[in-house]
């Protein structure tokens, strides 16, 4: 199972990847990967220790890729580099026990790089190679523009989930997801509604994906103990009488 998270800033989206990927690691091998720009994933699962993301290590990128991964435009650099070895040399264990491993792709923030440069590249071969062909669960915690998701790393994500909270510019921003997701090649796009007050606000949201044709496959409730994990650097899977938990373990999994 390949699934990408994805959501407008501060819908709550790294805490539900986060939480999920604990969940699922109960029973299975995860692989959780950080991919959005922000890259709170770690800090979220409560990890004080400093993962450097992959897209700032100049050494790896140049020894993968033939290139530096500030090169100028024109320079030559392999398209596609051996990456092989890297899911398990450069993911954080984070139960030490193998169940749960932890990768940070960063992003390239050189302005003018693009899409097609040295670090670029060895982004979307890793992801792609974590996707399509390692068979642990995998969890992305993408940003909205699901930049990391080239053509075949898509189509083989079984789902992407949008998370949305009451009202029209989260729904708004869910629509603009699908049709990236759409042009492609994910064929599933579902919703999960987070900080939920009312079921009338669950009626509003549900109501109004259903004109954009995506499903709504659970509402999770506002919840202090949401707030508190992430002041005390925890994470929500340390609160068991969270109601947001109980949530994701009922309608989410």
């Amino acid at each position: 199972m390949k699934i990408a998270i994805t959501g407008k800033g501060g819908v709550g989206k790294t805490t539900i990847s986060s939480t999920l990927a604990c969940i699922l690691s109960e029973n299975h091998d995860v692989f959780a990967i950080d991919a959005d720009p922000d890259m709170n994933l770690a800090s979220s699962l409560g990890i004080t220790e400093k993962i450097e993301p992959i897209s700032s290590m100049r050494d790896l990128i140049r020894e993968r890729t033939g290139a530096d991964s500030g090169s100028s435009f024109g320079e030559v650099f392999k398209i596609n580099p051996k990456i092989t070895d890297l899911p398990e040399k450069l993911s954080f264990d984070y139960k030490k026990d193998g169940s749960l491993k932890i990768m940070v792709m960063g992003t390239v923030e050189k302005g003018g790089d693009g899409c097609v440069c040295p670090a670029a590249v060895l982004l979307k071969a890793l992801l792609r190679n974590i996707v399509v062909k390692k068979e642990e669960i995998v969890i992305l915690d993408m940003e909205a523009g699901i930049e990391h998701l080239g053509r075949k790393t898509a189509e083989s994500v079984d789902a992407m989930i949008v998370v949305v909270e009451p009202g029209l510019k989260s729904i708004e921003t869910a629509e603009r997801i699908k049709k990236l997701a759409t042009d492609i090649g994910i064929k599933k796009v579902l919703a999960i509604l987070n900080k939920c007050s009312s079921s009338e606000q669950k009626d509003f949201v549900e109501k109004n994906l259903l004109k954009i044709n995506i499903e709504l496959i659970g509402a999770i409730p506002m919840d202090n103990d949401v707030v508190m994990s992430d002041m005390e650097g925890k994470a929500l899977m340390s609160y068991k009488n969270s109601n947001a938990l109980k949530s994701i373990k009922k309608n989410c999994i």
